[in-house]
């Protein structure tokens, strides 16, 4: 089984470096990596080209954010799975690709996730928050419940099937596009009990209290867009959120 790995860079020399060692190390072979570069003016295609030989592709040029990058990756990947390496993010241990694989073929599920835990800045080994996902319901979507969007690997076909993503959404097209898959499609999903991903906190839909209202109006407007009434589902989401930062 192929999985195509995407990632989005644009100015991502500070923290891409991490990101391919991550990468690097997987235990798993039969991996397409594909860099979607938005026409970085540092030093990032440099650090890529020096610390990752795994690199299948490598695609540099203007773009419209980082959702229309993916797409992009998605639409020249050819592996039978995608998933995404963000590049401030990393693989939480060598082995993640080989147990989703894993879990794909002893699920027979379209979708596989796992657990994420959100990390200092500087310190990847600092755990801020854990976002432990649990077994998917259908019904828990009405709550507000999404898996980790990092940990979130789907079949390609599907991505050609149901659309990728929205880019009508600035913030929240991975969440548009998960109500999407999980709610209006019943992609069937199975849970990896573990860490997956390690993700840098600072992202864009947290960065400012602009950003956390305009997550929120195009939070609301994903739901609606999937026919789900968006009070119940925004006040859960949001409260569910608490729980995460006690670390057990």
């Amino acid at each position: 089984m192929k999985v195509s790995i995407i990632t989005a860079t644009y100015n991502s020399a500070e923290t891409i470096s991490d990101t391919l060692q991550s990468l690097n190390a997987q235990s798993y072979k039969n991996i397409e990596y594909i860099i979607i570069d938005g026409a970085s003016n540092d030093n990032t295609i440099d650090v890529i080209n020096q610390e990752c030989p795994r690199v299948t592709k490598i695609i540099s040029e203007p773009d419209n954010g980082i959702y229309d990058a993916l797409n992009k990756g998605i639409l020249v990947a050819t592996g039978d799975i995608v998933g995404f390496l963000h590049s401030d993010d990393l693989f939480a241990y060598p082995d993640a690709i080989t147990d989703i694989v894993q879990q794909f073929e002893l699920s027979g599920c379209d979708a596989i996730y796992g657990d994420l835990q959100y990390v200092s800045k500087n310190n990847t080994n600092n755990i801020i928050r854990l976002w432990k996902s649990g077994v998917y319901k259908e019904s828990n979507i009405r709550s507000g419940w999404m898996p980790p969007h990092p940990t979130f690997y789907m079949k390609r076909s599907l991505y050609n099937k149901y659309g990728l993503f929205d880019l009508s959404f600035k913030i929240a097209a991975d969440y548009d596009s998960l109500l999407r898959y999980l709610w209006t499609h019943k992609v069937t999903m199975s849970y990896l009990p573990k860490v997956l991903m390690k993700m840098r906190v600072g992202g864009a839909s947290n960065r400012s209290l602009k950003n956390i209202l305009q997550k929120t109006e195009e939070d609301i407007r994903a739901l609606r867009c999937n026919n789900i009434h968006p009070l119940r589902a925004i006040l859960w989401k949001n409260l569910s959120k608490v729980s995460q930062f006690i670390i057990k």
